[in-house]
């Protein structure tokens, strides 16, 4: 029997805001950096909204360019209705392609393998949704912020 892969339904785009990157240096793990996330929006069919200033990405760089990421932020609907979103995910490219990101150089994203795994946490009974389901995105890096197209796994 042939295996059918899920489908997906487009839920948001994130354009989430960045500061400038704080470089904790190398350590047992690898580069750590943490980029604190200022604020941006969010819209999709079924809900927009505002991202909070105060996240951030913790993320490690391998030895491999390969970036490690661990983002965790809020955001509010523009019905008040709060969200906690963590996002994991890998992103990585051809070696110079990453040195210029990790400079803060504009890079084409189709270049770039940036995907994640957003997890979602509300107490709002419309949005439980969110709750209930696995998400999957696509990122896109830019000197100052970052795009996130997220999807729903059917």
């Amino acid at each position: 029997m042939a295996q059918v892969a899920p489908p997906l339904t487009f839920v948001m785009t994130l354009r989430v805001e960045l500061g400038a990157p704080l470089e904790v240096g190398r350590t047992t793990h690898g580069r750590r950096r943490i980029i604190p996330i200022t604020g941006g929006a969010f819209e999709g069919p079924r809900l927009r909204g505002a991202v909070l200033n105060g996240g951030a990405d913790w993320q490690i760089v391998r030895e491999d360019g390969t970036a490690e990421l661990d983002t965790r932020y809020s955001l509010q609907t523009d019905r008040g209705e709060t969200i906690y979103l963590q996002n994991g995910g890998i992103r990585h490219a051809a070696p110079e392609l990453l040195e210029r990101l990790l400079a803060g150089d504009a890079v084409d994203p189709a270049l770039v393998y940036f995907r994640t795994v957003p997890r979602f946490e509300t107490s709002a009974t419309d949005l439980q949704w969110l709750t209930r389901a696995i998400f999957v995105g696509n990122g896109e890096r830019h000197p100052d912020h970052v795009v996130v197209h997220v999807w729903m796994v059917e």
